[in-house]
This record gives structure tokens, sequence and C-alpha cells, in this order.
């Protein structure tokens, strides 16, 4: 089950976001001023084959696969967003909707209502 993470550090004056974790999601969506969901990004396969859908009001979609930054032998550097491949939608539909039931409704609601509309125009 996602549950919310406390004391996130607050990175942007004009908006504010709440994060969320379990052991295959991580969420963060952000709010304007006036508590309106503007974007959330949606990693998941967090121990795996980390990737993310980040969706915004203003820039729309992206898909990237989360490059760690660390090989075998050293760290290079922080984790790095590359494009990446086809979307996965119905599985991760259905692992959200098992993790999110106890997520605020509006949450649940703009979150798989984006993951449906990006499945479904096939990621463009």
């Amino acid at each position: 089950m996602l549950r919310e993470l406390a004391n996130i550090q607050q990175k942007d004056r004009t908006r504010f976001r709440r994060w969320f974790e379990d052991d295959f999601f991580d969420l963060i969506v952000w709010y304007d001023q006036k508590k309106k969901i503007v974007g959330f990004q949606l990693c998941y396969d967090r121990f795996g084959k980390e990737h993310a859908l980040t969706w915004h009001i203003n820039r729309g979609f992206s898909h990237d696969r989360i490059s760690t930054g660390f090989d075998e032998y050293h760290t290079l550097g922080a984790p790095v967003l590359q494009p990446d491949g086809a979307f996965p939608l119905s599985d991760v539909m259905e692992r959200f909707r098992l993790s999110s039931a106890d997520l605020d409704g509006e949450i649940v609601e703009l979150v798989s209502g984006k993951l449906d509309e990006y499945g479904r125009t096939g990621g463009e």
C-alpha cells in the first residue's frame, strides 16, 4: 500500500509536493498554491528496472527509464531520467489500483485517468 512520507522538503515556493511510496511505486504529486494538482511522477519497479511516468499540466507526458547512476564498480552520479520505450499500462494500472486503495480519491482518480490516457495514446 502506498503511504505518505512526512516532512518532504519543498523546493519550490510556488507549489508544494506530497510523496507516497511502497515496495513498487514512488508517487510524487505537485500542487499549485490553490491546492490544485498540477502534475505527478509515478516511478514504478523501484527495485528492478525503474521507470517514471511524469505528467504536468503545462508540459504533458514523459516516460523515462531511471538510470541509477551506479555500476558494479562505482557510483556514477545522481539518478538521471532517460527517454525509454513502451509503457506497461495494464501491469502498472493493476498494481496502482491495488496500492492506492488508501489514497485520497482525487489523487487516485487523476493518476488513474492520466495513466489510461497515456496508455491509450500509445505514449505519444
